[in-house]
């Protein structure tokens, strides 16, 4: 694997990260995998644009028992939405769209969209009191919202309806969901899911591209990851990271996304496969302030509009967002350096994926992290036990 030059490795040390506190975090997943809570991770944290720690450990295949690598590739699920987002601003900086614009202006079919009111068991239809906008999308307040996060009677359409299936087109999907009523009224409450999605069709109408297309051309070339995609190409297939078959603290089934063929559906939500060395290059983009190698994605004053709080008093409830959170355009963002129950510094920003991914910039210590592992139902435990032992390793 080759190392880039815009991520040298470094001695750890120099970098302001202490040598004994790295092994002990290596030494804690090393126990989590003795104990067979999940096959293998990759842990990579860079300070100043050089790597500090990247470390491959456990098994990419449990069954196979297929050693960890630095080059293993892994679905990351919702890490996708950052590079969706950045898409989308890509475009907004070329004048082809504002955040204030309605979805409506540029798909048609989320024009007259309604409000599920559920009351004694039924369910009213009320109009929204205003279109979902571009920003709605991004922060998620579009009155979208995923299965799996509720029982609404609105969510049980969604999983009869399968909007997740990838059998189907994005804009299949998108007129299939626009056709749903929405959970809250536009702008009224942060509902975390498949806004992204429909920003991802957003992308495909305005630039006249695949959305897989789009993002390799504008992104993923320019900035080398080789390895991003919405699928793992068949001479590839022998670095996917698999999970247990079985969850091991509940015994249930585990299933990831099948990504050993091209989708119809291309997830701007959570279709993305990566590798950890891909997605540091995107992170690191982000911490130079939109540039890499030369090469300038996004202005500086755009991305620090994406990764401000876009909120204020908007509510939301989730546990997704901790206390002391808000939310972006397309990152959460972390607004004090109390109150989450994880250690962090105010003006972080980060994201999670489903399957057990994690990364986060913190621009006051010019450092990212990033966490890739494949155990759905361990991810919360393991994220908050990478970003404790990390900031424990700060000199």
């Amino acid at each position: 694997m080759t190392i880039p030059p815009s991520l040298p490795i470094a001695d750890p040390d120099v970098l302001g990260l202490s040598p004994a506190r790295l092994a002990r975090m290596s030494e804690a997943f090393r126990a989590e995998i003795a104990r067979g809570r999940l096959p293998g991770a990759v842990l990579l944290i860079a300070r100043g644009g050089r790597i500090g720690c990247f470390e491959s450990l456990g098994v990419a295949d449990p069954v196979r028992g297929t050693p960890m690598t630095h080059d293993a590739i892994f679905r990351i699920y919702s890490m996708t939405k950052p590079i969706v987002s950045l898409a989308v601003m890509m475009l907004v900086e070329e004048g082809r769209l504002l955040l204030d614009d309605p979805v409506s202006r540029h798909l048609p079919e989320y024009a007259g969209q309604k409000v599920a009111i559920e009351r004694d068991g039924r369910i009213d239809l009320a109009p929204v009191e205003r279109d979902a906008t571009v920003q709605d999308l991004l922060r998620h307040t579009s009155g979208i919202g995923y299965s799996f996060t509720g029982e609404s009677t609105v969510q049980r359409m969604y999983v009869e309806q399968r909007l997740g299936s990838l059998s189907k087109t994005n804009a299949e999907f998108s007129a299939q969901l626009a056709a749903l009523p929405l959970m809250h009224q536009p702008g009224s409450r942060w509902e975390y899911g498949q806004s992204t999605d429909v920003l991802g069709r957003l992308i495909e109408v305005i630039s006249g591209q695949g959305l897989g297309s789009f993002l390799r051309e504008r992104i993923l070339d320019p900035l080398g990851m080789v390895d991003t995609a919405f699928h793992v190409p068949a001479g590839q297939q022998h670095r996917l990271v698999e999970g247990f078959a079985r969850d091991p603290d509940s015994g249930a089934e585990v299933r990831l996304m099948k990504v050993r063929e091209a989708p119809r559906f291309e997830s701007g939500g959570g279709g993305l496969v990566s590798t950890a060395l891909d997605y540091a290059r995107l992170l690191q983009m982000l911490q130079n302030g939109g540039t890499l190698e030369g090469k300038r994605l996004i202005g500086r004053k755009t991305l620090q509009w994406m990764t401000s709080d876009h909120l204020g008093s908007i509510p939301s409830g989730s546990p997704l967002l901790p206390p002391g959170s808000g939310f972006g355009l397309g990152f959460a963002v972390r607004m004090a350096p109390g109150l989450d129950p994880t250690p962090g510094s105010a003006g972080q920003y980060y994201w999670s994926g489903m399957a057990g991914t994690t990364f986060w910039v913190d621009p006051s210590e010019e450092m990212f992290a990033l966490l890739m592992l494949q155990g759905p139902n361990q991810r919360e435990h393991f994220r908050a036990l990478f970003r404790s032992l990390v900031y424990a390793s700060l000199t």
